[in-house]
Order: structure tokens, then sequence, then C-alpha cells
């Protein structure tokens, strides 16, 4: 074997000494399966009492590139982490009792990029790839076009309800999809002043990390990535202050950070930059509080310190904390964003992991919240061109290769693969050889190796985003209208119905939190059939 081989033998899943797969031996007997559908039966049959209540809160999941292969391939390792084959296994989405699909295309885009489809998700409105906050009569890049196609997005159509508002990323938080939530730009890389063009500036256009703090200058929960855009170009990082590619990058001088910092001091407000700062304030004392945790996307999270960096499910903990205090509610929008970072580099693993964690997010904002009066979907804005096959056998490790070698070049392959991406590599004119001593008895031992680039079939330096539709699960009152095939700019409008926030709030007259909302629509189809009768 090679060095830079990371497929080595192991002894943690023992397939039998002729290749066949071991499960459990109850599933031989059909009675399992019955019981078990049975039971599933049951479930189904009690959701035809539907969840009409207004719901009190919002929360929204968001897995950056979670198309469904990465969600089967993450409850397959989530299962195999605790001792199980996986396949089994189930997410906590998986548990949401209703899923539909949602079409992700920008409207100059077939495969869309994750700035379109924030705005979209979002903001109820398609745009075009590249900008945030803007309709698609807006052009990339072209600050004069911003002016006039604004759009506003569901945190706040629930901030002006007087619901407290949050966001939690794991990348910067002036990335791509938060920034939907605030920011009106013509160009989501316009992240601080220092990346905009001159003309931008001069032109009015306002870069991205000041659009955090002046367009909803309220927000109560922000908290990810993203330090170096807020400090002057050339402030030193108060973790990293010998690297420099971490230090400030603002040119207008601002301190955004100090800035917030004075205006919320009499408001309860704080400002953190490490997990001890966050884990150590009282959530009864906080009402405001921004949580700057790297300089730039927060760490993978198999490579985060857990000492002195926050996991996506400690900050979720202390957001909900901070915003349930609300007798109105509250909306969250919770980025699990790394999960896309890791598939464009080809680093499967770093990728399912992250989805993991996210999943270990979804059940601990479960176990804060009621499906009676709390509306949760999680979605991704994208897939990736992401798989798994080869005719794996059961409790084969997620990581692993397939059963049997390629039949046109004899070489054995990992069960994952890219359609494209920076995982291809050719070895005297031929595909490489991902070796093992037994491509039968084998087992990917990743536990230093989480960098590994599963291959792929088209040389690139990052791997792209894949085109098909990603799934919407919901749970709580109104989830029932995610249904079906939707167009993606669908979602916040079923959100903001449920809660009485937004558009189309005729139907929420006299109704309190947790009542039941009574549909417009049979009140409107009347009406027109009253024109009809008339004319």
């Amino acid at each position: 074997m090679t060095a830079p081989a990371v497929l080595v033998i192991g002894s943690c899943l023992i397939l039998g000494s002729l290749g066949k797969p071991s499960f459990p031996e109850q599933e031989k007997d059909p009675k399992f399966w019955n019981t078990w559908a049975q039971q599933t039966l049951k479930n189904a049959l009690s959701l035809q009492t539907l969840n009409q209540n207004k719901a009190k809160n919002l929360i929204f999941f968001l897995g950056d590139g979670m198309g469904v292969p990465t969600v089967t391939a993450a409850r397959i390792l989530k299962g195999q982490l605790s001792g199980q084959s996986g396949e089994e296994t189930q997410l906590e989405m998986d548990k949401f009792p209703f899923v539909s699909l949602a079409k992700t295309y920008n409207t100059n885009a077939q495969v869309a990029d994750s700035a379109g489809t924030a705005t979209a998700f979002l903001c109820g409105v398609k745009a075009n790839e590249g900008t945030v906050g803007v309709s698609a009569a807006a052009v990339r890049s072209q600050c004069n076009t911003t002016k006039g196609n604004e759009v506003t997005s569901i945190l706040k159509w629930a901030k002006d309800a007087g619901k407290s508002v949050g966001l939690v990323t794991t990348t910067r938080v002036n990335h791509a999809t938060p920034s939907a939530s605030y920011a009106h730009s013509v160009d989501r890389d316009w992240l601080s002043d220092s990346a905009m063009p001159a003309e931008a500036v001069q032109d009015g256009c306002k870069d991205i990390a000041r659009q955090l703090f002046e367009n909803i200058p309220d927000i109560n929960v922000i908290m990810g990535g993203g330090r170096k855009y807020m400090f002057p170009k050339n402030q030193v990082d108060v973790e990293y202050p010998d690297t420099a590619k971490y230090s400030g990058t603002r040119k207008d001088g601002r301190n955004l950070v100090g800035e917030w910092t004075e205006k919320m001091e009499d408001k309860n407000g704080h400002y953190v930059w490490n997990k001890k700062q966050l884990l150590s304030l009282n959530p009864n004392n906080v009402d405001y509080l921004l949580g700057l945790f790297e300089p730039e996307d927060m760490t993978y999270d198999l490579e985060r310190n857990p000492e002195t960096d926050p996991s996506l499910t400690e900050m979720v903990e202390v957001a909900i904390k901070i915003l349930k205090k609300n007798p109105n509610g509250f909306y969250l929008l919770v980025e699990g964003g790394r999960i896309d970072h890791g598939h464009h580099e080809g680093k499967a693993k770093q990728a399912l992991y992250e989805a993991v964690e996210m999943d270990r997010a979804i059940s601990r904002a479960g176990l804060m919240t009621s499906i009676h009066d709390t509306l949760t979907i999680v979605t991704a804005d994208h897939s990736h061109v992401f798989n798994f096959g080869g005719y794996t056998h059961r409790g084969n490790t997620i990581f692993g290769l397939a059963p049997a070698v390629s039949d046109v070049d004899q070489k054995p392959f990992t069960a994952i693969l890219y359609g494209n991406g920076p995982g291809y590599k050719l070895v005297n004119g031929g595909r490489e050889n991902v070796s093992a001593i037994d491509y039968r008895e084998y087992i990917y031992v990743s536990g230093e190796e989480n960098n590994y680039q599963a291959q792929a079939a088209v040389p690139l330096s990052m791997e792209t985003h894949g085109g098909e539709d990603v799934a919407v699960f919901a749970k709580g009152p109104m989830a029932h209208l995610l249904h079906g095939v939707h167009e993606q700019n669908y979602i916040p409008h079923v959100m903001a119905y449920a809660s009485c926030i937004g558009q189309n709030r005729q139907h929420c007259a006299g109704h309190n939190q947790g009542s039941r909302l009574r549909p417009a629509l049979p009140s409107i189809a009347a009406l027109f059939t009253l024109i009809r009768l008339l004319f």
C-alpha cells in the first residue's frame, strides 16, 4: 500500500468469509418487517388530523449542499458511529412527518448557487446566481441595478411582527445563505468594502458585513465566523495575532463589532469570540448576542477544538434559550454551511460529519421546542455531484470500497464518488489505484485521513453543485403545506402563512398563539363565484 493511500485494513467491520453481508437475525423473519410497517402505518394515519395551529416559533435548518445522496450517506454514518450497520438508522429529519421536493434552479442558472437559492427560500422570490436579497431584475456585480430591486426576508417579516430573530451558521455570518436574511447585494462576494470595486462604493452600494448591522439593526442573535470583515484593515485578530491573512479587511477604518458593542451596552447585548465566553453567559440576562468565533468560516467539526470553538449544537441551544424569552415567539435560521465546503473540496468525510452535527442540532432544537407551536423546516439550497454505489454490502463502511474491482481496469474503487472535482487523479496514464490488500475484507479507517479526496470523473480544482431537486422536511403547525414538488421560493410563504407574518394574514384575525388557523382560500373562491354571478 502506498503512503498516500487511505484505505487501510482494519477490524471495525467484518464481512463473512465469503463476502456475504451480516445483518440482524430478526430481519430474516417476515414478522419483523410486517410489524414495523404496521406501526408506520398507524403513525401515518394519525397525521390525518392536521396541525393547523398558529406557529409561534419558526426554525429553519439549511444544510448547504445537502442533497438527497448526502442525507442518505449521513444517515448511514450516524448509525455506524453508534455501532450499527447504518442503513436502518433514522436522522432527526427522517422523523419529520411531511417531506416534499424543492426545485432549486436560479432564474438564470439550471444548476444553482447558494446566493440565488438563499434569496428564494428566505425572501420568497427566485433570483439570479450570485445575488442576495434582490430580485432577478438586478444584474450581478452591477451596483446601479440594486436600488428598486430589493426584496425582504422572512427574518425581517418576523422582526416587524414583534418576534425575536436570529441566525446561526458554521460559515461566515456574511456568507451567501445568512446574508440573504438582511442584505441587498448584487454580488455575494462583496463581503467587506475591500472586496468591492471602487466605483460600486462610490455609487453607494454597501458591503454585506456593513449591511448586517445597518439594514436590520436589532437582530437578536448572530453567531458564526467572519471576524476579519468587521475590523479595520490590518488590525490583528484577537485569536490569531501572528497570522496576517486573518487580520481586519475594512478599508473604511470602521470597527463594526465595536460600534455594535457600544450600541448594545445598555440593551443586554454581549459580544463573544470563543466557546468559554459563550457558555459563561446566562441567557436570561442576554437580549442581544454577537458571536464571531473565527476570522473566516468556522472550522470543520472534525477539526474543531472543543475547548475553544462551540459546536453548531451548542450555538443553537444558546440561541433558542435567548430567543424563546419573547412572548411573541421567534424566528431562527440555522445553517450547516460547511457540508457544502467539504463537497467542493472533494472531502466526503468532512461533509458527512458536518451533516451529522447538523442533525444533532436539529435534535437539540426539537427537545427545546414543541410541535404544537413551532414550525421546523429542514432543507438544502442545492445538491452536489456526490453519490455512492457499487453494490456495497449491508453495513459496508460509508467511506469504504465497493465489493468488486472494475471490470474494465481491474482496480478497486471507493463507494463514494464525485462526478467532478479535485479527486480526479491519473497515475501512469491510468486511474489511481486506491489500494487494498484484499478488497473483500477491507476497512476504510479514516482516523487521520479526514481530508481524503474521493475519486472524481472529471478534473476540477473545486467540485460543483448538482442540479436535482432537494428534500424539504417539515413538522409543526401547517407543515402539511409542504407536500409534493414546489418551487424553492414557496418555502418562506408557508412559514409566513403559518405564523401570520408577511403576506396572507387575513386568515389570522382573532387567533392567538397555538390556536387553529382558518384557511382564507375558501372565502376567496366564494368571492370569485359571486363575481361570475354578477357579471
